[in-house]
């Protein structure tokens, strides 16, 4: 997979970049942390060097993008995307690495990071390699499920009704994979790192807003029946493409998608008479052709 290199010609388009970073334990603002930010595959390419301010932002800053067309036309194969690394370093806190973060053009890209305080004289780095985007890299597709769940199987563990969860745990592997590691995440901020993963924010807010509904009905089907659960895990959903959708530890999410599931964030997809939020499965419908479901494309 080719990276994109924003010294190239095909990066004449500006998307903007801001950092927000708080400490792991206290949830609080981490102020005077230095973030660097050079092009993915050229560390010493360093384009800016940013410092947190007392609310633990950055200023907003505008990086090379390629052309809006790449991610509006789905007949374009460029990556439509560019790609930097950033080095997080504040006093008392142990260093970050995030490379692959991705700046689409016209829209804000926000990077929210928290900070483990430093537990040695010398703490190792955290490295965090953000995958391709799931509408421009290779993933494996959804196994197809029946989209309404029995839920009157003797032992079927469902709720009473249909809870928007503050928190859900994510199994970032498939369901048997138990080297996996599982995260603890708002559930709001779940649905943003999905949707900011598998659909461009540079889309139409209508198109954004039915994708984003398509994700929350998917999740809240798996919240509403236990459905791994019920299978004996500890978890809620995977970050497997086969199984669930895709999630990505650190990955930064785009300010567009993060409105419209601010606003979405307590509807979802279902059908008359059918209590349960159902099973939206859906595929890109360009690498992937799913007869019958929905596409994102």
């Amino acid at each position: 997979m080719n990276v994109v290199n924003p010294t190239q010609p095909d990066t004449p388009d500006k998307g903007r970049l801001q950092i927000n970073i708080t400490s792991d334990v206290t949830a609080s603002p981490v102020a005077d942390a230095t973030v660097s930010i050079s092009y993915t595959g050229v560390p010493d390419s360093q384009l800016e060097q940013l410092t947190t301010d007392s609310s633990g932002q950055t200023e907003t800053i505008e990086l090379a993008a390629p052309p809006l067309d790449y991610s509006l036309n789905p007949a374009i194969e460029e990556q439509p995307y560019s790609e930097y690394t950033l080095q997080i370093e504040a006093p008392g806190y142990e260093p970050v690495s995030i490379a692959g973060a991705e700046i689409l053009p016209t829209v804000t890209a926000v990077q929210n990071l928290t900070l483990k305080p430093m537990d040695s004289p010398q703490p190792s780095e955290r490295i965090f390699v953000i995958p391709a985007h799931t509408l421009y890299g290779t993933y494996p597709p959804k196994i197809p499920e029946d989209e309404i769940k029995p839920v009157t199987e003797t032992g079927e563990i469902v709720l009473s009704r249909v809870v928007v969860p503050e928190f859900i745990v994510v199994h970032d592997g498939s369901p048997r994979d138990t080297t996996a590691s599982n995260y603890y995440v708002r559930y709001k901020d779940y649905i943003k790192n999905v949707a900011s993963s598998e659909i461009y924010a540079t889309w139409p807010t209508n198109t954004i807003r039915a994708n984003i509904l398509a994700i929350m009905s998917f999740t809240l089907n798996r919240v509403y029946t236990e459905w791994y659960r019920n299978q004996g895990y500890d978890f809620t959903i995977t970050s497997s493409t086969a199984f669930d959708h895709k999630w990505i530890p650190e990955r930064n999410i785009f300010d567009t998608i993060s409105v419209i599931v601010d606003e979405l964030f307590a509807d979802y997809l279902s059908r008359p008479n059918v209590r349960q939020p159902i099973l939206t499965q859906y595929c890109d419908g360009r690498q992937v052709q799913c007869p019958n479901w929905m596409t994102i494309l």
